[in-house]
């Protein structure tokens, strides 16, 4: 199976997990619970989970998802291809019923994200992007919608707009004191500098969409947290280091947190 083909299972596989997502969202009843770590999980996390791993199992490539089950490093390690998804990214932006949360789908080869889609189930905006080819944006996506087709009809990132301010794309829910003390060092190479917020994937969007210059990001997360996004800032020139600004993020680590990174 080619790769335009696995992107285009993987997008339907987006669209139906947003359908499901937003079943929930209507209905107020998002039977919440928390994991160990503590993080929230919602009946959304659960439905969007099984809708896309029952659409990518089929490709016989494995997954790995934030709601699924975590093989051991030994087995993983195994893996030249893999998908790796979070099937509903900023759960606490869901709960607070702001809008700001995404279905993420990417697929990792040999370490590196190299294709990625990200869907925003309330403002019905997909994200496409597949490294060497472009990335793409399109509002209104219709089922069965595919790569090609997108590509042709969505609009092309970056967008073309005037921007004269240098803007840092920063979490909502989680600017720490040291992503506080970088801003700080930015505002003297730039004065004017203004800040942008966004919950879950959204901010690989900004820098995708050109809208912000730079994302850093010192808290915790996780692969699935930031590998479609990746994908997509990769395919427009972009990428994302760790804090050195050298080392590209890569995946399928044994510990799947991810180091601080910055986007640029």
């Amino acid at each position: 199976m080619g790769t335009h083909q696995l992107i285009n299972i993987a997008i339907n596989a987006a669209l139906l997990a947003g359908e499901k997502i937003m079943e929930v969202y209507a209905s107020g009843d998002f039977a919440v619970t928390q994991k160990d770590d503590l993080s929230p999980l919602t009946a959304a996390d659960l439905q969007a989970h099984l809708m896309i791993s029952s659409l990518l199992e089929p490709t016989q490539i494995p997954i790995l998802s934030e709601e699924g089950i975590h093989l051991a490093f030994t087995e993983r390690a195994q893996w030249k291809t893999f998908w790796l998804v979070d099937p509903l990214d900023g759960t606490k932006e869901f709960i607070s019923r702001n809008g700001e949360f995404t279905v993420n789908i990417a697929l990792i080869e040999d370490n590196k994200s190299i294709a990625g889609i990200i869907y925003c189930p309330v403002s019905k905006e997909l994200y496409v992007g597949l490294v060497g080819s472009g990335a793409w944006k399109i509002e209104h996506p219709e089922l069965d919608c595919t790569f090609d087709w997108i590509s042709t009809h969505g609009n092309r990132l970056p967008l073309t707009r005037m921007k004269d301010q240098y803007t840092v794309a920063v979490s909502r829910t989680h600017l720490d004191d040291q992503t506080i003390a970088y801003i700080d060092e930015l505002k003297m190479l730039h004065p004017e500098l203004q800040l942008i917020s966004r919950g879950s994937s959204l901010k690989f969007c900004l820098l995708a969409e050109g809208t912000a210059d730079i994302y850093p990001r010192f808290g915790p997360t996780m692969e699935w947290d930031t590998a479609a996004g990746h994908a997509i800032v990769k395919a427009i020139g972009k990428n994302v280091f760790q804090s050195d600004q050298h080392t590209e993020l890569h995946y399928n680590k044994e510990n799947l947190m991810n180091p601080h990174f910055i986007v640029l």
